[in-house]
């Protein structure tokens, strides 16, 4: 028998998938970037609790954009996919693959 390991398996809800598909297919993207290219699947008002929720697990990174001398506002956030994030995406994709063919991931 294979003992259990201690670690749990990251989990991947469809709006974290569809993130990360598109921060590996487009590069490093603002949070309402994403949301535009989601076609309605990601809304202005949770995409940054996910985002939070997934940098809190290690599949993706940010970083503060630089403000222009005299620029006002809040300086946005630039995401980007980590090694992680591109791991469980793929490894994700490959078992919905085998268990759900017709699944299109």
């Amino acid at each position: 028998m294979v003992p259990v390991t201690s670690y749990p398996i990251p989990s991947l809800p469809a709006k974290e998938r569809l993130i990360l598909e598109l921060l590996l297919s487009k590069g490093s993207l603002f949070g309402l970037q994403l949301v535009a290219l989601s076609d309605g699947a990601l809304k202005w008002g949770t995409v940054y609790v996910t985002l939070g929720r997934m940098e809190a697990k290690g599949f993706i990174r940010s970083e503060q954009e630089a403000m222009p001398p005299g620029a006002i506002g809040l300086p946005r956030r630039l995401y980007y996919p980590t090694p992680l994030g591109e791991r469980v995406l793929n490894a994700w994709s490959q078992m919905a693959q085998a268990l759900l063919p017709e699944v299109q991931s």
